[in-house]
């Protein structure tokens, strides 16, 4: 009887975990402008972030467990399945916001809303100060060559990397590396995000968005900027934004312990002998 308890027991809990990994597999969230979805909103969540502390990234970091079952553990999402965006080094503000317009409805996404309904204004603080101190990763960027049109014979990314560092003013196109910074790092005093090293598929999405013109943003003053830029991109140029940008490291590789060690302990190196001087002329 005992021996048929225990069992019992165990069979509940194998079934409780697979329910959650079948659950997991199997959700699909809704792209951003998808009908506003029943979880309740709250139309102060924007300005009530001002009302907050600057946020605590060890705060954060006890918060973030719900993030990483799609953000990855260190903000740091997979290509596959492509649905969850790199969120790692991204600013406080930028984050902190973002979840307040999830929260606010201003953002629809069926996935987000309830995980950000509950939050305080300074949990996202806090969230957003954890993943500022995160290390956004990189993928690879797409260097196949382009057969025709207008951009034949350039490597594909190339396409974006002129546009991200030059821009084009035949177009009104300004260069991304103004606002985004030229590493992609963004600036986190107006909030403009973190790009290097996005996957693709996202960057391409998001431009998409912006060169439709149409938001559901109550201040749509950022949009409205991004807006201007993309109306005129064509297809290939946000494939290749997107591409360059998933490949962009925004930091040096970093040397490992053992070699930062050994540079320490080399003898310095001996200094140059100073060139012969010629011989002066007597007069």
């Amino acid at each position: 009887m005992r021996q048929a308890r225990i069992y019992g027991i165990a069979a509940l809990a194998l079934a409780a975990i697979a329910a959650v990994a079948f659950a997991q597999t199997t959700v699909v969230p809704l792209p951003d402008k998808e009908p506003v979805q029943a979880t309740p909103i709250d139309a102060n969540a924007v300005s009530d972030l001002a009302k907050a502390k600057w946020g605590d990234a060890k705060a954060g970091a006890a918060k973030a467990g719900a993030c990483a079952a799609c953000h990855g553990l260190d903000g740091n999402a997979t290509a596959d399945p492509k649905i969850y965006p790199r969120i790692a080094g991204q600013s406080e503000r930028y984050i902190a916001k973002q979840l307040a317009l999830f929260k606010s409805g201003q953002r629809v996404n069926a996935l987000m809303q309830p995980y950000a309904a509950p939050l305080s204004a300074q949990d996202m603080r806090d969230l957003g100060a954890y993943y500022a101190t995160q290390k956004s990763g990189a993928g690879i960027a797409d260097d196949s060559a382009i057969a025709q049109g207008p951009n034949a014979g350039m490597k594909f990314f190339q396409v974006g990397e002129k546009l991200f560092r030059s821009g084009d003013t035949s177009r009104g196109i300004p260069a991304c590396m103004a606002c985004h910074g030229p590493a992609g790092a963004g600036n986190p005093g107006p909030a403009y995000p973190h790009v290097a090293g996005q996957q693709a598929w996202y960057v391409a999405r998001r431009l998409e968005e912006y060169r439709s013109g149409i938001t559901t943003l109550s201040d749509p003053k950022d949009f409205n900027i991004m807006a201007l830029v993309a109306k005129s991109l064509t297809d290939e140029e946000i494939q290749s934004l997107g591409s360059y940008l998933q490949g962009l490291h925004d930091r040096a590789d970093e040397a490992s312990d053992g070699e930062v060690a050994a540079a320490k302990a080399a003898p310095a190196a001996a200094p140059a002998p100073a060139a012969p001087q010629a011989p002066a002329k007597s007069s």
